[in-house]
């Protein structure tokens, strides 16, 4: 029996975010129920806009590294980048190698091909190295940068830098306890980052970079820095609100209180503004409170005026009151940051607008990594996979993307591609080029700038990807039938897999296949020449990397090396290789620590509805229910596709089918105007046992859109069903 649960909602939180963001009484509610009530979160799923992303500038060592690949570029340097095999590595690839080799840069980049390990290898820098040998003699600099990867290679960028190069690490996987150094490092989830949201994929950070280097050939205002002011009498003091920023970022607030009577030299003033750039808004207004010769300042109500002469009439004031990052966010409600948020929308704006198609371009790569690699649908996410997927549905998909759409028969007239086309049917194909030992492919076919190359690559990506889906078929007729075996033996808790049959690149598809089955935390391993390869996937809380820390460093034990050769991941996903001899060292530390682990209690099959909607909402002529579900998507990881719930609908018809078994069902629902077509996979036989045409029903399902032939019609999907008041 499958448990369906309705959260009930106070009505005054409903209304409340009716009336402080004008949402609608429905999508309201099922923000509430999903505990979605904060401005700070609100703001993810109501507004579109690049505005509302976080600044690359955020990262703490941003700057450092946009200096140092300008400077890679003024003096000719070359570069390696080096990614990783999976889709995100090669979208991050692609992201920084076009901008990169745009602005006439020395570029090559290398990805992991065969039984090359994950992450950078001694022989990739050992290549680099002689083909900078001569660079090296005329006194040039050369400078690697790894994508998607790096966090962990401690040793690798160590031997890097005492062959002469600098490395520069862009990754989003979990930091080991020792960072690589000297390399300067890119990665939101250490500690230090400076960044404000953890979980965004390799190509994210990737384009943050880009995007931080955009603003610096495009700003003149890079690296400067500036002082915003405010200044208003109260009670005959004055108060000067200062922030101070630098690439569009917050440097520090201030506020001073100037008595009557008393000398701005006086207070500390001069020392917050000492070697800073200082705007205001309304000389008019600063001239009558300290006079014309008090500091040197630019209005920046003037340059306003040139391009949004509207705005430029206004008080700052009523800019505050206008503010939609303000009205998301309380703590930037007030005259000074109203000023900031205007200095920052219009810099960004600037900046962006020079760089306009190629930003597009870019987001629809990082729309794709971050489905592939199964990042939240949260925060800064929602933003980039929206506007990535809407410039493809605006008929811009990049090179390369296109023919692999138009393959899949995503381009058909009328059709609305969203999350779940590039989840089920993109990123498969690409990936497959990595998990068969050639992501090159994937590579190169996302920058092949001939448009029958492409499609010669998108049609043997295609090819590629189908022999993936035998390796996968194959691995599990290995896998699955030792696999109650394995769980029995680690008391319940983790399904171990070893076998040399497995193809290395379906390794992580086992895996996880093993925890959807058997929904326990599951290892996939196979051996290349000499090397055990496997992947981790986990589940109900448990975390795959500090298990694997815990395996290796027991590995260390005795004066050995660690455990792994490499290994490193997220908290569901990970990978690790270590010496095919070492394997019984392995599954003794694996049966020494399974003891150890907790797992959170399983869960018991129970939906959660988003919303109850009655007949009227069913009928289309008067409520298109996809004005809710559109600002939803994407659907994914932390937002799972809406559930509705239904009421007393009568079934008007059914039609079982399926071949070579009808084990579906299609029923039809009298909604009056509106019949809406439904599908229940596998419940056929629940027809007339169950509920019989005529009856009327309860439901719960997902709406969906049912592309066939050029039309689009709306369908539910069935979750569970019962007669109506069971």
């Amino acid at each position: 029996m499958k448990n369906w649960n309705k959260k009930q909602v106070p009505r005054e939180i409903v209304a409340g975010l009716n009336a402080k963001y004008g949402i609608d009484a429905l999508t309201a509610s099922i923000l509430a129920r999903r505990g979605i009530t904060e401005g700070k979160d609100v703001q993810f799923f109501m507004e579109d806009n690049e505005r509302f992303m976080h600044s690359p500038f955020l990262f703490k060592n941003m700057e450092e590294v946009v200096d140092r690949i300008l400077q890679a570029k003024d003096e000719g340097e070359k570069v390696l980048i080096f990614g990783d095999r999976d889709v995100d590595g090669i979208t991050s690839t692609t992201v920084l190698h076009d901008f990169l080799t745009s602005l006439g840069m020395d570029v090559t980049y290398r990805l992991p091909a065969g039984a090359d390990p994950y992450g950078l290898n001694m022989g990739a820098i050992d290549d680099f190295a002689a083909a900078v040998e001569e660079d090296f003699k005329r006194g040039k600099g050369a400078l690697i940068i790894t994508v998607d990867c790096g966090i962990s290679n401690v040793s690798e960028i160590s031997y890097a830098t005492e062959k002469g190069m600098e490395v520069i690490v862009l990754d989003h996987h979990n930091p080991p306890e020792v960072l690589p150094e000297p390399a300067i490092i890119i990665d939101p989830k250490c500690e230090d980052s400076g960044y404000p949201f953890k979980d965004i994929s390799g190509c994210a950070v990737a384009y943050k970079v880009v995007s931080a280097l955009r603003f610096a050939l495009a700003e003149p205002i890079y690296g400067m820095e500036i002082a915003l002011l405010d200044a208003n009498v109260t009670g005959g003091d004055c108060v000067v609100d200062v922030i101070r920023t630098k690439n569009l970022t917050e440097r520090g607030t201030f506020s001073v209180r100037i008595p009557q009577g008393k000398s701005i030299m006086e207070t500390e003033l001069p020392n917050i503004l000492r070697n800073q750039h200082i705007y205001i808004w309304d000389k008019a207004k600063f001239s009558a409170i300290f006079g014309t010769d008090s500091f040197n300042f630019a209005d920046f109500r003037d340059e306003i005026m040139r391009v949004w002469p509207e705005r430029g009439k206004l008080s700052l004031r009523e800019l505050r009151a206008r503010s939609k990052i303000a009205l998301y966010n309380p703590e930037f409600d007030s005259d000074i940051m109203g000023f900031f948020n205007l200095f920052v929308t219009y810099h960004s704006i600037s900046a962006t607008k020079k760089f306009s198609n190629e930003n597009e371009r870019d987001l629809q790569l990082v729309a794709l990594a971050a489905l592939a690699d199964i990042m939240p649908l949260v925060d800064e996410n929602r933003i980039f996979v929206r506007r990535g997927i809407a410039s493809i549905n605006a008929g811009n998909a990049r090179e390369g993307l296109r023919e692999l759409l138009a393959l899949a028969g995503l381009l058909s007239e009328g059709r609305t591609i969203t999350s779940t086309d590039l989840s089920w049917n993109i990123n498969p194909a690409l990936n497959a080029t990595g998990r068969l030992g050639q992501p090159e492919i994937g590579l190169g076919l996302l920058t092949e700038k001939e448009s029958d190359r492409r499609i010669s690559i998108a049609n043997r990506i295609i090819a590629m990807n189908n022999e993936r889906k035998q390796f996968g078929a194959d691995a599990w007729e290995y896998g699955n039938p030792k696999a109650q075996e394995s769980i029995d033996a680690n008391g319940g808790k983790l399904c171990v897999i070893v076998d040399e049959r497995i193809n290395r690149g379906v390794s992580g598809i086992l895996a996880g296949k093993l925890v959807s089955a058997y929904n326990v935390p599951a290892m996939a391993m196979t051996f290349v020449d000499g090397t055990a390869i496997g992947s981790m996937r986990s589940c109900r809380s448990f975390d795959a990397t500090a298990f694997l820390d815990a395996l290796d460093k027991e590995g260390a034990k005795d004066g050995k090396p660690g455990l792994f050769i490499s290994h490193g991941g997220h908290d569901y996903a990970a990978g690790f290789s270590f010496e095919k001899s070492r394997l019984d060292e392995f599954l003794s530390a694996v049966k020494k620590f399974v003891p150890s682990i907790k797992l959170s209690d399983d869960d018991t099959e129970t939906f959660d509805i988003d919303a109850e909607l009655p007949q009227r909402y069913l009928d289309t002529d008067e409520f298109d229910i996809f004005t809710v579900i559109d600002r939803f998507e994407p659907y994914g990881e932390e937002n799972a596709g809406l559930i509705f719930m239904s009421r007393s609908l009568r079934i008007s018809d059914a039609k079982k089918f399926g071949k070579p078994e009808s084990r579906h069902l299609k029923l039809t629902f009298d909604c009056g105007r509106t019949k809406w077509p439904a599908l229940l996979w596998n419940g056929a036989e629940s027809l007339d046992k169950d509920f019989s045409v005529g009856d009327c029903v309860d439901v719960i399902y997902n709406i969906e859109r049912n592309f066939y032939n050029g039309n689009t019609t709306p369908q539910m999907k069935i979750i569970d069903i019962r007669r109506a008041g069971a």
